[in-house]
């Protein structure tokens, strides 16, 4: 079974738990679970810590720059297997071992590194990213960079925090006077779909974009106001799921390219201030033919 497979695959910025039958009232046992997150990202991070400058394996999977190594699995090793021993009847959704299957509506959704190729450069812009969705829909989101310290977290109407202290989203207004983030998807050199194009227009009209190599330390980004907005093509669910709960509990938007709601499976996401969301939206859905940009 895959991820894809499931129901309930559409996410909106507005959806709330009330819509899968998960009350507010148990917000106590979201604060409790977020506790028992928090403790396995962290015992998580020690293991990127130790294997900092340390590799002595880098694999390279599907595509060139895709890598593994192995403090990606013995990340993944880790907090699997503390899920699985604290939430003993949640689904695990994880970017190496796959999908671990139960009866349950919940499941984690985990990105033991998220920036491999940074991390095997030793270039600091790394997380780990762990998320709680019931019917695909986000109640628990941490995004944790170790080598700096920053431990991004957020529970469903609980607020987005950094290292404990409330976050918000930037109040910046005009594309002009923003700064956003983007990303390149590891099959950009064979399809025109590579968001090439798309990156140059927002060049122009903005005052910058950046490209970390993280789609979850972008969308960490866009929640405390470093980053005013953020779109990426090729994303799997691992890579935005707790960011994007970071980005609505910090007063921002998270969708699809067209203001539909997101669809984990198609990869894409728009993620804003919310003031810059339709401009961004806008920009992304300006005539195909601007897109036709390939480099070979």
């Amino acid at each position: 079974m895959n991820f894809d497979d499931m129901p309930y695959k559409h996410y909106q910025s507005n959806d709330t738990p009330f819509a899968t039958g998960f009350r507010m009232h148990d917000s106590a046992q979201l604060s409790h679970w977020l506790s028992l997150a928090t403790k396995i990202a962290h015992q998580a991070g020690t293991i990127l810590k130790k294997y900092w400058g340390n590799l002595q394996s880098i694999q390279e999977k599907d595509f060139p720059g895709d890598l593994v190594t192995e403090a990606d699995k013995q990340s993944e090793q880790l907090i699997v297997n503390a899920l699985q021993k604290k939430f003993t009847s949640h689904q695990i959704l994880a970017e190496e071992s796959g999908l671990f299957t139960t009866e349950s509506e919940f499941i984690w959704v985990v990105d033991p590194l998220d920036g491999t190729t940074n991390y095997a450069h030793q270039y600091p812009m790394v997380a780990i990213s762990i998320a709680l969705l019931h019917q695909h829909i986000p109640l628990i989101g941490i995004v944790y960079n170790p080598l700096t310290e920053e431990f991004f977290s957020a529970a469903q109407g609980l607020g987005a925090y950094l290292n404990q202290k409330p976050i918000r989203v930037s109040n910046c207004t005009s594309l002009k006077d923003s700064l956003l983030a983007t990303g390149f998807a590891y099959d950009r050199r064979e399809t025109e779909d590579n968001n090439y194009a798309e990156f140059c227009r927002f060049t122009h009209l903005t005052q910058g974009v950046r490209r970390a190599g993280s789609a979850a330390l972008d969308l960490a980004y866009v929640a405390c106001g470093r980053l005013d907005g953020y779109w990426e093509r090729g994303l799997k669910p691992w890579d935005m799921a707790a960011g994007t709960l970071l980005v609505q509990e910090a007063g921002g938007r998270a969708s699809s390219y067209n203001l539909d709601p997101i669809d984990w499976s198609s990869g894409r996401i728009l993620a804003s201030n919310s003031f810059l969301h339709e401009k961004m939206s806008q920009e992304l859905l300006f005539p195909t033919q601007f897109k036709k940009l390939r480099l070979n």
